[in-house]
């Protein structure tokens, strides 16, 4: 894992529309699902061939990572696949992996919370729409991975496991920038897809993928089945995205470092596949 990082700045349009009575109305707009597709449609067409070449320059994305540095359209330049040695996968059983390219941060679940967002805060209950499997991971722990634009917007499975069917709960497509943790429940109002996966090494998990502003969909390409640790779950398109991962109490040890680095309020990048942690294994 790199040096930790405070989470950028929001810009003047973002505050605009998070922290102004105006912007709060032009946000129902532009957090509509109907606006969301409508975007979607168009960066999917080859009439986005266009937006590639100033956001590859503006993020300064090299292609020499990619397997094709040639786009039909806008989101397959943005969900472009990366070669698998450039995302090598640590395949060491004891190692917990991240499951993604992103900025890192790692919460304790106690008493039933709880999950600190900048000044808000979230249930397990909520996040998971009360599914009552929420009750198995009091204690344990919950790593949210942010992803930002010039991230690879494509995830994996973090072991070997049996998968269970996708659980998609819609919402209101918000920003995942810091702005708006500060002004609302995001994981609520967010739409996200959650699986739970009966993993080889860490026990019972919670793998969920959380959709932002101008994000079509979420992309999920397996229903109930046997996967595998690396094999890619799905992609983003274009927006900024959220992973999160729930593990059960005591399965896995993670550097004290990290837990520091949240509470500090920074981020941690981290790259899919690395190692991210331990499992603790039973003497």
């Amino acid at each position: 894992m790199d040096t930790p990082v405070r989470p950028a700045k929001d810009s003047a349009i973002l505050n605009f529309l998070y922290c102004s009575a105006a912007g709060r109305l032009a946000l129902r707009f532009f957090s509509s699902r109907t606006l969301s597709r409508s975007v979607g449609s168009f960066l999917d067409s080859p009439l986005s061939k266009g937006l590639i070449k100033p956001f590859i320059e503006r993020y300064g994305i090299s292609l020499e990572d990619c397997e094709t540095k040639e786009f039909r359209c806008f989101n397959d330049c943005f969900c472009r696949k990366m070669r698998k040695e450039r995302r090598p996968i640590d395949r060491t059983p004891e190692a917990l992996i991240a499951p993604c390219d992103g900025l890192l941060s790692a919460y304790q679940i106690k008493r039933n919370l709880i999950i600190p967002v900048k000044q808000s805060r979230f249930s397990l209950r909520s996040l998971l729409a009360g599914d009552e499997i929420c009750r198995e991971f009091e204690g344990g722990i919950c790593l949210v991975f942010r992803l930002c634009v010039d991230h690879y917007h494509r995830y994996c499975y973090v072991d070997r496991g049996m998968k269970g069917e996708n659980r998609f709960i819609e919402g209101r497509l918000h920003t995942v920038r810091p702005i708006a943790l500060e002004t609302f429940p995001v994981f609520v109002e967010n739409c996200r897809e959650y699986t739970v996966i009966d993993t080889e090494n860490f026990g019972r998990i919670v793998q969920m993928e959380v959709g932002a502003m101008l994000v079509g969909k979420i992309l999920n390409y397996h229903g109930m089945q046997e996967v595998r640790r690396g094999q890619e779950k799905g992609r983003f398109l274009y927006g900024g995205s959220t992973v999160i991962v729930l593990l059960k109490k005591g399965v896995a040890k993670l550097p004290s470092g990290l837990f520091k680095a949240t509470a500090a309020g920074l981020e941690v990048p981290v790259k899919l596949g690395e190692k991210i942690g331990t499992r603790v294994i039973d003497e």
